[in-house]
Parts: structure tokens; C-alpha cells; sequence
């Protein structure tokens, strides 16, 4: 029997053809330079045998939907592409050739691409290759292989084990670049065309709609105008100092502070009058846990990567990707935190005994610290957290990034399985008057997870005085204080991702390219300061979003996020059988053809904002640059 194996990246199609080929396998060019097919025997199950093999892989997509040549751009209004027959197009004609060539003489094709939504498209984009010369090939005899990482014996059991190919899921990616392209092409011909003609932009220049990007730069707007339109309120409380043992502590007020001058005032006199001695009025001392982390989602390794590295989501999601290819990382796009039970954490914890770094510890926690990880509450049933699948030396690695990313991994796990922190924290309570304040003190006993985990700290505080319930004692200083309230910081990049995730805008996998494409749309900038980088909208970017907010739309918006959070139910509801693509499609492009009607007609509502802005902007620059000459 004849098996054409073909994986989602050549990387991927080598390892396999590895690990199934018992490291005996004859390699073979093909159509494409960086294409190789590689041919073995490898017994899938008794029934069939030996099997001949031939492994080989796509690059990503090798398909997609366009318009025909009547509806480019220049040959028809915009609103014509909500309802124009759509063609499928091979992007890539020698790697799909290849495939087709291959699976000429095959039994069977077998999909190895990667596990999620996009993976199982690129699986039929391939059965849809394979039988351009076999039509005997279809989804009665395509296997499909489960797998989330390169160990040697998870491959072959996945080779062992196939499913089918999943159709709704199939169904779910189909929908999704139906409406992508519709929407995203209309709008953008509509907002690029506009503002050409009225010369906001070059005629080189794209203003690209995106049913994510869009969202995606109106938080990022939404927050520049809060701390733009920030008022400070001034406010007023009290603070205490004692000293005693020659050490001072500072008691701070439990009512925090008030904005009525007054009142507090009026409190901070009744203090004083009771004179210079206050009263312990309660002393507790409490156990206190630091817990270890949760396992390692994608939305997660984004987050920590921009927070600890100052790495972009994209950067990290590349970086770990190419340390799944290589097969030292599980599969880098998931969005589960809690690991099987069956898991063997202590066989992958032990090679990690031999590193400089962190081995030390690992032999430790071998020894007598292990902890079963922690379990969330997100199992997407298709992949598990992001964990080291085996052991590299960080001086062997390509990149920097990839270094990063992978001490991260593996230090992480390392900590999931580690032994929470533990210390204990002493709140003293002091009366002056009638008014309460406290002071507070950490002793950390025990780091455990805090050794390895080096990202986060927790370390003890200046330890307070011994103080009794009950003891008076003499306030070196009692103070009426102000302040004011501060502005929020401009949108960070954890932050955006965060926000991302929560309301729904792409998926665990999706969400770099989102805020890359902003970006590169010069619709937002980055700007570093101090510790921090900050994320900005540029005048364009701002224009179009305060030019869509001023538009009469009705109970819909093009900026917010409501639009496509309930997309990304609906696709979920595709996934999973419970509701039909075509219901979700008329549903969906119905609600953004009345959009794009409002849009058209009040054009002019976006154009004169983003002149407004962005001709502000050029003069404030202008007064600027006067001023520092």
C-alpha cells in the first residue's frame, strides 16, 4: 500500500520522516527548492502492513479566495464585493504540484499539519491538491494525524492513531475568510479610494480595514484619549510614623484618602487633640502563599515575552514556533492551562538535570520538592499548555529570541511543578483618635518556585518592631497630606493583548498579527520610555477611529469589539456542528452591508476628522519645532 504523508512545514516533514523512517529514509527534490519529499517503509497498523511512504509538506496555505478580474480594483464600486462570486487560486503552484504529482498512485493520504482550525483548512486545501490526478482520493481514505509536539514516541502513536478530517472545523476556517475578504476588501477600496482623492493619504498609501484591526486600534485609542482628557483631583488623608527599636514605620491611613478637604481636616484635628500617643489595637500574622504559575497558554507566553524581554507578540509566537519545528517545544498556539493526568512530568523534568542554569534545582525538585502542576479552568481538547518537549543547551540555539523564549518555557515548567512560596505577613492595626491605620510586614520563608521562576520577585520587607496588643505608643510624627490622582499609562503591549483575548478580537494565534498589522499600517507607533514601551495611534490612526465614531450608525460599530466577538462565537459554533456556515454568513455580511451603506454615504464625516487630526497634529509639531529653535 502506498501512504502520502504531508506536513504544514518542511521542518515538521523531516522530523517525521525521521522518526517514522527509523532514521532510513531516500530523499528526493521536488518543484519547490525548499520542498524535499523523502520516501520509507513504516507499518501503520496489521492490517495493512508495510506500507510505502512518502513524506513531504506544504508552507502554509497553498490556496485562496479572491474576486474575479470584473471585480478588481477600479471595475466596480466597493459594495458590489459583499455578494461577488468568489474563486479559489493556488498561491503556490509548484508546491501544490508537488502534491498532486505525489499522490498520483496513492491508497491513502495522511495529513500531518498542525492541530488547530487553520491546520485542519490546510489539510483540505491538500486533499483538494492530492486528488487533481487521483480522484479515488477522498474523505473516506484520508487519515489525519493528532500530534503537539516531535517526541519520538507521541509521532508514532499519532501515525498509529489516526481521525478523520475535521469538516466543520474546515467549515468554521472557510467562513471566517469568506467574510474577512468581503468585508476587508470592501471597506479598504472604500477608505483607500476616499482618502486619496481628498489627499489625506499617497496614492501609494493603503488604509486597510480589518474586522480585528479596527478593534484592536480603538483600544489602543480609547486609551490615549483617557490620558489625554485627564483632569487631576487634588485629594487629602493622613499618615503616621512611629519609632521604635530605632527602627520607623510608617502607619498608613485605612480610609485611603478623601477629596473633601474639610472633612478630612476635621478627622486629622479630632487625631490630634487626642494627643501624641496612639494605640495597637490588633496584631495578625497570617500564613502567606505566593502561588506558582498556571501551565503556559499562547495568550500567556505573549504577555510575559512583552512584559519580561520587551518582545513583540509576534516575535515571541515566531520564536517559539521554530522551537516547536525543531522539536524542542510542545505546540506553541494553545489556549489550554491544566495538563492531562497522565502526563509524565518527572521523565521530562529529568533532562533538564544536566543544565548549568537550572539543573541544579531540577535535581532538587527530583529529590523532594515535585508538586503535580496546577490546573486551570481552559482545555481547548486539541493541544496541551506549552511545555519543553526536550532538552537544549541555550548556546546551541540560532537567536537570541529563541533563547529567551525557551529559558522561559522551561523555567516556567520547572516552576509549575515546583512547591508554591511561602511566608508570613503581619498587618499591625493602630488607633489615633478614631481613626484606624495600619502597617504591614513580609517574612519570606520559603522561595521554592521563586528559585527557578527568576522573573518574578518576592522578597521579605524591612521587618517591623515588636509591638503588644494593648501598648501605647508615641507618634514620632502625625501629617495631614495631599495629592492627586494619576492619569492611566498609554495602552502597553501585555495590556492590548489582554484586552485582545478578553473581548474575543482573533484568537490565542491570531492576536500577534493583529497588532503587527496595525503597525505596519502605520496606524499606531511604539514608543519606549524609560522601562516601558508604549503603544500609540498615529494621527491616521486616530482619525479613523474618531471618523468612525462620529458616524450614525445603528446599534452596530466598526470600532469596538462587539462585531467580532460574536463572529468568533459563531465560528466556534460552525467548529463544534451546532450551527451551519451559510446561517452565520448571511447573518454576518448583512450586519456589514448596512454598515458599509452608512459608511459610504457619511464618508465625508471620516475624511474631515482625519484632516482635522492630522493637520493638528502636523501644526503642533510645527509650534514645536519653533519653540526648540
Amino acid at each position: 500500500m502506498k501512504i502520502l504523508c504531508v506536513a504544514e512545514k518542511p521542518s515538521i516533514s523531516k522530523e517525521v520522516a525521521n522518526i517514522l523512517g527509523g532514521g532510513r529514509k531516500k530523499v528526493r527534490n521536488s518543484r519547490e527548492k525548499f520542498i524535499k519529499n523523502y520516501d520509507f517503509t513504516f507499518t501503520f497498523n496489521s492490517e495493512d502492513g508495510p506500507c510505502q511512504v512518502t513524506m513531504t509538506s506544504v508552507a502554509g496555505h497553498i490556496t485562496g479566495l479572491d474576486f474575479g478580474s470584473a471585480f478588481s480594483w477600479g471595475n466596480c464600486v466597493p459594495g458590489r464585493l459583499f455578494e461577488a462570486d468568489i474563486k479559489t487560486i493556488i498561491t503556490k503552484k509548484s508546491i501544490y504540484e508537488n502534491i498532486a504529482e505525489e499522490a498520483r498512485n496513492a491508497d491513502k493520504l495522511m495529513i500531518w499539519t498542525d492541530c488547530d482550525r487553520e491546520g485542519e483548512y490546510i489539510g483540505f486545501e491538500i486533499m483538494n491538491a492530492a486528488r487533481k490526478y487521483n480522484r479515488n482520493l477522498g474523505l473516506n481514505n484520508i487519515w489525519r494525524a493528532r500530534f503537539s509536539h516531535l517526541e519520538r514516541n507521541h509521532i508514532i502513536r499519532a501515525a498509529k492513531n489516526p481521525v478523520n478530517l475535521d469538516m466543520s472545523a474546515v467549515s468554521a476556517v472557510s467562513c471566517r475568510m469568506e467574510i474577512d475578504l468581503r468585508v476587508g476588501t470592501s471597506f479598504t477600496r472604500l477608505l483607500t479610494d476616499q482618502l486619496r482623492q481628498k489627499g489625506i493619504i499617497e496614492k501609494n498609501e493603503l488604509a486597510s480595514y480589518g474586522t480585528c484591526q479596527f478593534p484592536t486600534l480603538g483600544f489602543v485609542v480609547d486609551r490615549y484619549k483617557r490620558v489625554k482628557s485627564f483632569t487631576p483631583e487634588p485629594f487629602w488623608y493622613i499618615e503616621i510614623e512611629t519609632r521604635k527599636e530605632n527602627k520607623k514605620t510608617v502607619f498608613n491611613w485605612v480610609r485611603g484618602h478623601f477629596f473633601d478637604k474639610m472633612y478630612v481636616v476635621m478627622l486629622y484635628d479630632r487625631c490630634c487633640k487626642s494627643g501624641e500617643f496612639g494605640t495597637i489595637s490588633k496584631i495578625e500574622s497570617k500564613r502567606k502563599p505566593n502561588f506558582r504559575p498556571f501551565p503556559l497558554t499562547t495568550v500567556e507566553l505573549q504577555k510575559d515575552c512583552a512584559r519580561f524581554f520587551k518582545m513583540s507578540a509576534k516575535t515571541a509566537l515566531a520564536a517559539a514556533e521554530r522551537l516547536y519545528n525543531l522539536g524542542y517545544l510542545s505546540y506553541p498556539r494553545t489556549e489550554t492551562d491544566r495538563f492531562a493526568k497522565e502526563t509524565d512530568f518527572k521523565s521530562l523534568l529529568e533532562v533538564h538535570k544536566q543544565d548549568p542554569r537550572w539543573g541544579s534545582y531540577t535535581t532538587k525538585l527530583l529529590n523532594e520538592g515535585f508538586e503535580t502542576p496546577r490546573s486551570g479552568s481552559h482545555d481547548d481538547k486539541a493541544h496541551p499548555p506549552i511545555h519543553p518537549i526536550k532538552y537544549v543547551s541555550l548556546d546551541t540555539l540560532n537567536t537570541l529570541d529563541e533563547k529567551k523564549v525557551y529559558e522561559y518555557v522551561v523555567r516556567r515548567f520547572i516552576a509549575c511543578c515546583s512547591k508554591d512560596a511561602v511566608g508570613t505577613q503581619t498587618v499591625v492595626t493602630l488607633k489615633w483618635g478614631d481613626e484606624f491605620f495600619t502597617a504591614s510586614g513580609l517574612m519570606v520563608h520559603e522561595k521554592n518556585y521563586l528559585e527557578v521562576y527568576t522573573y518574578k520577585k518576592w522578597e521579605s520587607s524591612k521587618q517591623l518592631p515588636k509591638f503588644t496588643e494593648g501598648e501605647q505608643v508615641k507618634l514620632s510624627s502625625g501629617i495631614l497630606k495631599d495629592g492627586k490622582t494619576s492619569p492611566p499609562n498609554h495602552m502597553t503591549e501585555p495590556e492590548l493583548i489582554a484586552l485582545m483575548d478578553a473581548n474575543g478580537i482573533g484568537t490565542d494565534a491570531t492576536i500577534a498579527e493583529h497588532i503587527n498589522k496595525i503597525e505596519t499600517r502605520h496606524y499606531i507607533n511604539k514608543l519606549k520610555k524609560g522601562k516601558n514601551e508604549y503603544i500609540l495611534p498615529t494621527p491616521l490612526g486616530m482619525g479613523l477611529i474618531e471618523g468612525l465614531e462620529k458616524m450614525e450608525f445603528e446599534d452596530v460599530s466598526l470600532s469596538k469589539p462587539f462585531l467580532r466577538k460574536s463572529l468568533e462565537r459563531s465560528l466556534e459554533d460552525i467548529a463544534t456542528g451546532s450551527r451551519p456556515k451559510v446561517d452565520v454568513l448571511n447573518t454576518t455580511i448583512g450586519v456589514y452591508v448596512d454598515a458599509y451603506s452608512v459608511c459610504s454615504h457619511q464618508i465625508l464625516v471620516l475624511c474631515n476628522e482625519c484632516r482635522r487630526i492630522i493637520l493638528g497634529n502636523s501644526s503642533n509639531n510645527n509650534n514645536n519645532n519653533n519653540n526648540n529653535t
